[in-house]
Protein backbone atom coordinates (compact mmCIF):
# COMPACT_ATOMS: atom_id res chain seq x y z
CA UNK A 1 0.00 0.00 0.00
CA UNK A 2 3.02 2.38 0.61
CA UNK A 3 4.63 1.71 -2.32
CA UNK A 4 1.42 2.54 -4.07
CA UNK A 5 1.11 5.67 -2.84
CA UNK A 6 4.72 6.70 -3.24
CA UNK A 7 4.20 5.11 -7.48
CA UNK A 8 0.98 7.35 -7.46
CA UNK A 9 2.33 11.00 -5.91
CA UNK A 10 4.57 12.98 -8.43
CA UNK A 11 6.86 15.42 -7.67
CA UNK A 12 5.98 19.15 -8.53
CA UNK A 13 7.58 21.18 -11.24
CA UNK A 14 9.78 23.89 -9.67
CA UNK A 15 7.95 27.46 -9.40
CA UNK A 16 10.84 28.88 -12.00
CA UNK A 17 9.59 25.95 -14.94
CA UNK A 18 5.88 27.34 -14.54
CA UNK A 19 6.72 31.20 -14.58
CA UNK A 20 8.74 30.85 -17.92
CA UNK A 21 5.73 29.64 -20.00
CA UNK A 22 3.21 32.57 -18.30
CA UNK A 23 6.24 35.17 -19.27
CA UNK A 24 5.91 34.17 -22.65
CA UNK A 25 1.80 35.28 -22.38
CA UNK A 26 2.78 38.34 -20.89
CA UNK A 27 5.72 39.58 -22.92
CA UNK A 28 3.36 38.63 -26.42
CA UNK A 29 0.91 40.61 -25.77
CA UNK A 30 3.30 43.83 -25.02
CA UNK A 31 5.40 43.15 -27.93
CA UNK A 32 1.75 42.96 -30.33
CA UNK A 33 1.30 46.42 -28.66
CA UNK A 34 4.09 47.86 -29.55
CA UNK A 35 4.52 46.68 -33.21
CA UNK A 36 0.75 48.14 -33.41
CA UNK A 37 1.25 51.73 -32.03
CA UNK A 38 4.61 51.73 -34.51
CA UNK A 39 2.47 50.92 -37.48
CA UNK A 40 0.24 53.51 -36.77
CA UNK A 41 2.93 55.98 -36.62
CA UNK A 42 4.38 54.96 -39.67
CA UNK A 43 1.04 55.23 -41.53
CA UNK A 44 0.50 58.70 -39.74
CA UNK A 45 3.87 59.90 -40.87
CA UNK A 46 3.16 58.23 -44.65
CA UNK A 47 -0.47 59.56 -44.46
CA UNK A 48 1.18 63.31 -43.63
CA UNK A 49 3.69 62.91 -46.18
CA UNK A 50 1.26 62.81 -48.77
CA UNK A 51 -1.01 65.80 -47.94
CA UNK A 52 2.12 67.98 -47.76
CA UNK A 53 2.99 66.66 -51.28
CA UNK A 54 -0.58 67.11 -52.66
CA UNK A 55 -0.50 70.43 -51.42
CA UNK A 56 2.30 71.34 -52.85
CA UNK A 57 1.45 69.84 -56.05
CA UNK A 58 -2.03 72.31 -55.99
CA UNK A 59 0.37 75.60 -55.41
CA UNK A 60 2.28 74.92 -58.21
CA UNK A 61 -0.37 73.60 -60.47
CA UNK A 62 -2.34 77.76 -59.39
CA UNK A 63 1.69 79.37 -59.59
CA UNK A 64 4.14 78.10 -61.25
CA UNK A 65 3.01 75.35 -63.82
CA UNK A 66 -0.31 77.44 -64.64
CA UNK A 67 1.08 78.93 -67.79
CA UNK A 68 -0.57 82.88 -68.98
CA UNK A 69 -0.51 83.92 -72.16
CA UNK A 70 1.33 87.38 -72.69
CA UNK A 71 -0.15 90.22 -72.91
CA UNK A 72 0.83 93.29 -75.56
CA UNK A 73 0.35 96.67 -75.47
CA UNK A 74 0.11 99.61 -77.53
CA UNK A 75 1.96 102.38 -75.98
CA UNK A 76 2.20 105.22 -78.12
CA UNK A 77 1.56 106.05 -82.81
CA UNK A 78 3.89 108.47 -84.59
CA UNK A 79 3.16 109.02 -87.71
CA UNK A 80 5.86 111.15 -90.02
CA UNK A 81 6.80 111.32 -93.74
CA UNK A 82 3.05 112.26 -94.27
CA UNK A 83 3.53 114.73 -97.42
CA UNK A 84 0.42 116.14 -99.66
CA UNK A 85 0.76 117.63 -102.94
CA UNK A 86 -2.10 119.60 -105.13
CA UNK A 87 -4.23 118.24 -102.20
CA UNK A 88 -3.42 114.34 -103.01
CA UNK A 89 -0.65 112.02 -101.02
CA UNK A 90 2.72 112.36 -102.65
CA UNK A 91 3.97 108.95 -103.98
CA UNK A 92 7.87 109.95 -103.92
CA UNK A 93 7.54 109.56 -100.33
CA UNK A 94 7.06 106.70 -98.07
CA UNK A 95 5.19 107.39 -94.69
CA UNK A 96 6.95 105.83 -91.92
CA UNK A 97 4.63 105.00 -89.03
CA UNK A 98 6.23 103.95 -85.31
CA UNK A 99 5.10 102.04 -82.79
CA UNK A 100 6.01 101.85 -79.54
CA UNK A 101 4.67 98.13 -78.38
CA UNK A 102 5.21 96.16 -74.46
CA UNK A 103 4.83 92.86 -74.15
CA UNK A 104 4.16 92.23 -70.73
CA UNK A 105 5.41 88.21 -69.16
CA UNK A 106 2.93 87.77 -66.08
CA UNK A 107 4.55 83.89 -65.93
CA UNK A 108 7.12 82.35 -63.55
CA UNK A 109 9.25 81.28 -66.81
CA UNK A 110 10.77 83.16 -69.68
CA UNK A 111 8.36 84.13 -72.52
CA UNK A 112 10.76 83.29 -75.71
CA UNK A 113 9.09 84.69 -78.79
CA UNK A 114 9.94 84.26 -82.66
CA UNK A 115 10.27 86.67 -85.88
CA UNK A 116 6.55 88.27 -85.92
CA UNK A 117 4.98 90.82 -87.91
CA UNK A 118 3.04 93.89 -87.48
CA UNK A 119 0.62 94.74 -90.59
CA UNK A 120 -0.93 97.84 -91.90
CA UNK A 121 -4.47 98.19 -92.67
CA UNK A 122 -6.30 100.78 -95.20
CA UNK A 123 -9.75 100.10 -95.76
CA UNK A 124 -8.74 96.35 -95.46
CA UNK A 125 -6.09 96.28 -97.83
CA UNK A 126 -2.38 95.86 -97.01
CA UNK A 127 -0.25 99.37 -97.50
CA UNK A 128 2.78 97.73 -94.97
CA UNK A 129 4.20 95.29 -92.70
CA UNK A 130 7.11 95.68 -90.14
CA UNK A 131 9.23 92.43 -89.09
CA UNK A 132 9.50 92.15 -85.22
CA UNK A 133 13.08 90.85 -84.38
CA UNK A 134 13.21 87.24 -81.74
CA UNK A 135 13.81 87.84 -78.00
CA UNK A 136 12.37 87.29 -74.81
CA UNK A 137 10.88 88.54 -71.93
CA UNK A 138 11.77 87.45 -68.56
CA UNK A 139 9.74 85.68 -65.91
CA UNK A 140 7.38 88.68 -64.84
CA UNK A 141 8.97 91.38 -66.23
CA UNK A 142 7.47 93.53 -69.58
CA UNK A 143 10.07 93.92 -73.09
CA UNK A 144 9.12 97.50 -74.59
CA UNK A 145 10.03 97.63 -78.74
CA UNK A 146 9.87 100.22 -81.03
CA UNK A 147 8.58 99.09 -84.70
CA UNK A 148 9.27 101.02 -87.70
CA UNK A 149 6.57 100.41 -90.73
CA UNK A 150 6.87 101.90 -94.14
CA UNK A 151 3.41 102.70 -95.69
CA UNK A 152 3.98 102.59 -99.67
CA UNK A 153 1.86 105.76 -100.84
CA UNK A 154 0.96 104.16 -104.07
CA UNK A 155 -0.67 100.96 -102.05
CA UNK A 156 -2.94 103.62 -100.12
CA UNK A 157 -3.89 105.85 -103.34
CA UNK A 158 -4.97 102.90 -104.84
CA UNK A 159 -7.74 102.82 -102.39
CA UNK A 160 -11.39 104.42 -103.61
CA UNK A 161 -11.92 106.18 -100.12
CA UNK A 162 -8.77 108.26 -99.91
CA UNK A 163 -10.03 111.59 -101.82
CA UNK A 164 -12.44 111.23 -99.39
CA UNK A 165 -10.64 111.02 -96.23
CA UNK A 166 -8.40 113.75 -97.72
CA UNK A 167 -11.03 115.75 -98.15
CA UNK A 168 -11.96 115.32 -94.72
CA UNK A 169 -8.61 115.52 -93.23
CA UNK A 170 -8.83 112.62 -91.20
CA UNK A 171 -7.25 108.79 -92.50
CA UNK A 172 -8.51 105.93 -90.86
CA UNK A 173 -6.07 102.67 -90.72
CA UNK A 174 -5.84 100.18 -88.75
CA UNK A 175 -2.88 97.26 -87.94
CA UNK A 176 -2.55 93.76 -86.57
CA UNK A 177 0.15 92.73 -84.36
CA UNK A 178 0.68 88.89 -84.32
CA UNK A 179 3.91 87.65 -81.94
CA UNK A 180 4.24 83.80 -81.13
CA UNK A 181 6.31 81.90 -78.82
CA UNK A 182 6.75 79.60 -75.77
CA UNK A 183 6.50 79.51 -72.18
CA UNK A 184 8.85 76.29 -70.78
CA UNK A 185 8.69 75.84 -67.18
CA UNK A 186 11.81 73.48 -65.75
CA UNK A 187 11.32 71.10 -68.71
CA UNK A 188 8.21 69.71 -67.62
CA UNK A 189 5.28 72.08 -68.91
CA UNK A 190 6.01 73.76 -72.42
CA UNK A 191 3.54 75.66 -73.94
CA UNK A 192 2.85 77.43 -76.90
CA UNK A 193 1.66 80.82 -76.47
CA UNK A 194 0.17 83.46 -78.95
CA UNK A 195 0.10 87.07 -78.39
CA UNK A 196 -1.98 89.12 -81.07
CA UNK A 197 -3.42 92.69 -80.76
CA UNK A 198 -5.62 94.84 -83.34
CA UNK A 199 -5.58 98.35 -83.31
CA UNK A 200 -7.91 101.14 -84.73
CA UNK A 201 -6.21 104.19 -85.79
CA UNK A 202 -7.46 107.81 -86.81
CA UNK A 203 -5.11 110.23 -88.07
CA UNK A 204 -5.55 113.94 -88.15
CA UNK A 205 -3.65 115.17 -90.93
CA UNK A 206 -4.18 118.97 -89.71
CA UNK A 207 -3.43 118.53 -86.44
CA UNK A 208 -0.78 115.12 -87.03
CA UNK A 209 -2.01 113.56 -83.91
CA UNK A 210 -3.09 109.99 -83.88
CA UNK A 211 -6.07 108.76 -81.56
CA UNK A 212 -5.90 104.90 -81.05
CA UNK A 213 -7.95 102.13 -79.88
CA UNK A 214 -6.19 98.70 -79.49
CA UNK A 215 -7.79 95.40 -77.78
CA UNK A 216 -5.86 92.12 -77.87
CA UNK A 217 -7.24 89.22 -80.39
CA UNK A 218 -8.94 86.56 -78.59
CA UNK A 219 -9.66 84.61 -81.55
CA UNK A 220 -6.16 83.10 -82.39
Amino acid sequence: MAMAEREQIKPLAPTGYQTSSSGEEKILPKHKKFHHRKCIKCFGCFTALLLIIAVIMLVLAFTVFHIRDPMARMNALTLTNLKLSNGTLRQDVNVTLIADVSVKNPNAATFRYDNSTTTIYYHGAVVGEARIPSGKAKAWRTVRMNMTVDIIPSKVLAVQNINSDLISGQLNVSSYTKITGRVKVLNIVNKHVVVAMNCNMTYNILSQGIQQNCHPDVHV
